[in-house]
């Protein structure tokens, strides 16, 4: 591969504006600093600088990350597309230059965590849950009902959210739900946890700008490899008009 020691220069002068970026465009999906997934970020600014700069890709440093792979997918898109809209009209140069290099990172890190995954159910079985997930016109969310985390989605919870869908993986549900919403979540999760019965609620979310988004919601309660998830159906919902009040 070509050397270019201006970008890689670039790309490490930009970090805090890229990233500002990126966690606009994520909101509550972004990366918190201590997230596995920011120092991924970390060690693929570096890879890249490092290749732009020698002109040669090295081996990626991966000890030690343990982190979803397909939240790190969409996080690198994301911060690829930060970085794009940074540089403005050298947008296109970016791009080609990252390209290549988030391929080559993608790849290690995707043999690296190829080698910890667990056995689970049949890999054609996983894959035919997740094309019906898909297929689903309403919003999907699998929650953790412990914490509260997000464990699955579906392309329309992502463009519910405002966030691809990948990214919303590990993120804690709450951090889309407003604030004083966050109670009657709880109690819809606990509910469901102590009961098989499912639950039909009406409440709100925020997408990644902080817009509230009135939802319908339906949670089902269910039991994998020894804890409890919700499975919810979230669709949205036109409220009616206040009315209008005439001053006398």
């Amino acid at each position: 591969m070509p050397g270019n020691p201006q970008i890689a220069a670039w790309l490490i002068s930009k970090r805090v504006q890229i990233e500002a970026v990126m966690a606009s465009q994520l909101g509550p999906a972004a990366p918190g600093p201590a997230a596995a997934e920011t120092e991924v970020l970390r060690r693929f600014r570096s890879f890249a600088a490092a290749s732009l700069k020698r002109g040669t890709a090295p081996p990626p440093a991966l000890e030690g990350i343990r982190a979803h792979e397909r939240r790190v997918d969409a996080l690198l898109t994301a911060w690829s597309n930060a970085a794009e809209q940074v540089a403005g009209d050298q947008a296109e140069v970016i791009r080609a230059a990252l390209k290549p290099l988030i391929a080559h990172f993608r790849g290690a890190l995707r043999n690296t965590q190829g080698n910890r995954r667990s056995s689970g159910a049949p890999r054609s079985n996983r894959r035919a849950v997740v094309a019906a997930i898909d297929r689903i016109a309403d919003a999907f969310l699998a929650l953790d009902t412990d914490s509260g985390a997000i464990v699955d989605a579906n392309p329309a919870a992502g463009a519910l959210l405002g966030v691809p869908r990948d990214a919303l993986l590990g993120v804690p549900a709450m951090g889309f739900v407003p604030s004083e919403k966050h109670d009657s979540w709880w109690t819809e999760l606990d509910s469901l946890t102590e009961g098989a019965e499912s639950r039909r609620f009406d409440s709100y979310l925020e997408d990644h700008t902080g817009l509230s988004i009135p939802v319908d919601c339906m949670m089902t309660r269910f039991v994998t490899r020894g804890r409890t998830l919700a499975l919810v159906l979230i669709r949205s919902r036109t409220e009616p008009p206040h009315p209008i009040t005439e001053s006398a």
